[in-house]
């Protein structure tokens, strides 16, 4: 049914925006002189003060635990992007810093969407590929702004690689656009233009994985920053519903015959931009699934969890600190493992040119994540964690 309606409306939107205008193509230059490249690279170690090597987290940092530790490219991106016509603008990133099987440093689709324009000034448009879903202010954020090495549990383990293929509508006037574009040349770590409202629908297997049972995943957003004086805030408000199939999943696991699961979640955010204080903060409820190791099933649970940072924009330098916490499974692991999360990390942000930055961060962290393979696991320990990061 939310499938239908979905589709339904963005058909009319659609035929209505072109039929009542169309435009001239200006012709003044080629489209490939509209085209921009850039990009960002990441370098990390993880190594110091490790006081627990079996402490580690599958979907943060693949180099995060264990007894060998050594450098290791978390990201290597290229961007293709352009507004190659007045309402067509298109994306396209592959990352070169994946780990498939025994390989190190494969390549991998990351984005590849097209925006097209419904008005004259695209303040409506429709999104078309593979490209982030909206669901989450820090799944919003580009790694290559956000001050944490990595994303919070709670939100991102909706949304491993927080993409998937789909189609969605997003809405925002042309002083909100500008807004949000201003918040991002003034060093303010914005998430980016996704609209103020968000509606559509994806796959639900997450970015490079096919769909598995055709039954597409529903998700709005509404996030609006407003500007109170010197100030600006940013609440935000989403939710996603869908039947989510796993993916891999023990031979011995009890599980649906199908393997398919609800897969529901509501979150709110609330942001105040650093000047020079920063608060960031979101929290998730929803269902999904998590193993359960006193039924030895993997079953539909209840989750919860989020964060909050604190940071400081002194010049060059952004001290920070994060407190998280998350109760729940992560569909996306082996048998939707189970996991309670309660961590704090202590970082500091340096960056004397556009062109760099370095990143230390202290990690405090307590985890219990447990699947049929491993049972009764609990692990706590810290570390520190470097990051040097080139922009172009």
């Amino acid at each position: 049914m939310l499938k239908n309606i979905a589709l339904a409306a963005m058909s009319l939107l659609l035929s209505f925006s072109f039929a009542r205008a169309q435009e001239k193509e200006k012709t003044t230059s080629g489209w490939f002189e509209r085209i921009h490249l850039g990009g960002y690279m990441q370098v990390r170690y993880n190594g110091l003060f490790q006081t627990n090597p079996k402490l580690e987290c599958e979907q943060c940092d693949e180099a995060w635990g264990g007894d060998e530790n050594s450098f290791s490219l978390r990201r290597l991106r290229f961007k293709i992007y352009g507004q190659i016509h007045p309402r067509v603008f298109f994306y396209f990133q592959p990352d070169f810093a994946k780990s498939v099987g025994e390989s190190n440093h494969v390549g991998r689709l990351k984005d590849a969407y097209f925006d097209l324009g419904l008005d004259r000034n695209n303040e409506f448009r429709l999104r078309i590929g593979q490209s982030k879903v909206p669901f989450g202010y820090e799944n919003m954020q580009s790694s290559s702004q956000r001050l944490p090495l990595d994303r919070d549990d709670a939100l991102n383990s909706g949304l491993k690689d927080e993409r998937d293929v789909g189609v969605f509508f997003y809405w925002a006037n042309s002083q909100q656009r500008n807004m949000m574009t201003e918040l991002k040349k003034d060093g303010m770590k914005h998430s980016g233009d996704f609209g103020v409202f968000a509606l559509g629908i994806y796959n639900g297997q997450t970015a490079n994985h096919e769909d598995r049972n055709g039954k597409f995943h529903v998700v709005s957003r509404f996030s609006l920053p407003i500007q109170i004086g010197n100030q600006v805030i940013e609440p935000g408000i989403q939710a996603y519903r869908g039947r989510y199939v796993l993916q891999e999943t023990s031979p011995e696991i009890k599980s649906y015959e199908t393997k398919e699961y609800l897969d529901e979640r509501a979150a709110v955010s609330f942001v105040l931009y650093p000047r020079p204080f920063g608060i960031q903060a979101e929290y998730v409820v929803g269902k999904g699934p998590e193993f359960n190791k006193e039924t030895q099933k993997t079953e539909i649970q209840n989750l919860q969890g989020g964060y909050v940072t604190f940071s400081y924009l002194a010049g060059n330098l952004i001290p920070f600190t994060r407190i998280q916490y998350y109760d729940g499974g992560k569909k996306h692991e082996l048998d939707a493992r189970s996991y309670t999360v309660k961590e704090l990390e202590l970082g500091l942000e340096w960056q004397p040119m556009k062109a760099f930055e370095l990143v230390a961060m202290y990690t405090f962290s307590n985890r219990r994540y447990e699947d049929f393979q491993l049972q009764n696991n609990q692990q706590a320990g810290s570390l520190l964690r470097l990051q040097a990061q080139l922009n172009f």
